[in-house]
């Protein structure tokens, strides 16, 4: 259910927003942008150009002591021990049951000193189950979601419209972090992305957050930037296979069934679910999140049901119409021995239309 109006939390932008002709929408109890031009530029903006989205609902959760790598070890299915300072990871936090708590991003800010960013809509969530396991180890951990904005800047341009206000870290490698003071504040800037495209995030104090948004947007001018929305945001992410949270994967469905084994390392010692994801592993999956494109013209939406051999097997945890590859795409937890090139059905508004079994992601980006 949304929540009502009055009850919405917004960010620090939401007045920069509205001048630059945003429509909001109710996002987990946020009142946050869905566009503000078109999904369609904004998305084609992100694909060719560059894209600026806020994204200050996301929360950032600082750990330090001298147990902080033993303890991100422990709460983590990655190897947090793989980064180095100046280095970023992503990773999920598994459940005792295998599921998912959330999909995070680690930076290794210095030795003993980490910068956690969570989901919004699991920001609290998050902060619980680190203070819960956190008992066992000799490290803080703070949570700072309400200190911080942050900003990503995505797209082939991205670079060079960071370069105008943060030289250095338009330098930063894929995955690397690095801290500054930017307009004098001490700041986070990350180069991740969640689109398919190349990216950085800035994480940084919200009372910088206004002129951040403005300088970029003016400096990014010449190299096609536009502001963008959640709409965008989701259309690219999935083109490009990038999981959403609560969607996705839940702390019922585990990292192995949504397809990303390669973020869960057996190898680095124990760590929360462990136990169950090996014996997911021993004893094969019973379910898989699958891509799925139409044949036909439609829009494909959470909650479709899935149709093979005239019987439903499931129903998408996320659909929509790619801009990028002009048709519908889908991802469906499904029975992992059905084979790519499979013909199913999606059944929409009481039609069954054709569909065909697909790899994810969707779309590669041509990296320089």
């Amino acid at each position: 259910m949304s929540s009502p109006a009055a009850a919405l939390r917004r960010t620090c932008l939401y007045n920069a927003q509205q001048g630059c002709g945003g429509r909001f929408v109710d996002f987990h109890g946020w009142e946050l942008p869905v566009q503000f031009s078109s999904i369609l530029r904004e998305h084609q903006a992100v694909r060719t150009a560059c894209g600026l989205f806020d994204v200050s609902h996301m929360g950032q959760v600082f750990v330090e002591g001298r147990q902080a790598l033993e303890f991100l070890q422990h709460v983590n299915a990655n190897d947090i021990g793989k980064i180095k300072p100046g280095k970023a990871i992503y990773s999920h936090l598994p459940n005792e049951r295998g599921g998912v708590v959330d999909d995070v991003i680690v930076s290794c800010l210095a030795p003993g000193r980490y910068l956690v960013v969570v989901n919004g809509a699991t920001v609290e969530k998050d902060s619980a189950w680190f203070e819960r396991h956190a008992k066992a180890f000799d490290v803080r951990v703070d949570n700072k979601s309400e200190e911080f904005a942050m900003l990503a800047l995505q797209g082939p341009n991205a670079a060079r419209v960071l370069s105008q206000i943060a030289p250095n870290a338009a330098e930063l490698p894929r995955f690397g972090a690095l801290e500054l003071d930017l307009y004098g504040q001490h700041s986070v800037i990350t180069r991740t992305g969640y689109t398919g495209e190349d990216g950085f995030e800035l994480i940084i104090p919200s009372v910088i957050a206004v002129r951040a948004w403005q300088d970029l947007l003016m400096q990014g001018q010449s190299f096609g930037i536009l502001p963008c929305g959640l709409g965008a945001r989701d259309t690219l992410r999935l083109e490009a296979g990038l999981l959403l949270y609560g969607q996705d994967i839940d702390d019922d469905h585990s990292t192995l069934e949504s397809g990303y084994g390669w973020v869960v390392k057996f190898e680095k010692g124990d760590f929360i679910g462990k136990d169950v994801l090996l014996r997911q592993k021993k004893e094969g999956l019973k379910r898989k999140l699958t891509g799925l494109k139409l044949l036909e013209r439609g829009v494909l939406r959470p909650g479709a049901p899935v149709i093979i051999d005239a019987k439903e097997a499931g129903t998408l945890a996320s659909g929509t119409f790619s801009p990028t590859l002009q048709f519908g795409i889908g991802v469906c937890y499904l029975p992992p021995d059905i084979a790519v090139g499979r013909r199913v059905a999606v059944e929409l508004h009481g039609r069954k239309i054709p569909a065909e079994i697909c790899a994810v992601p969707f779309y590669k980006a041509k990296r320089a």
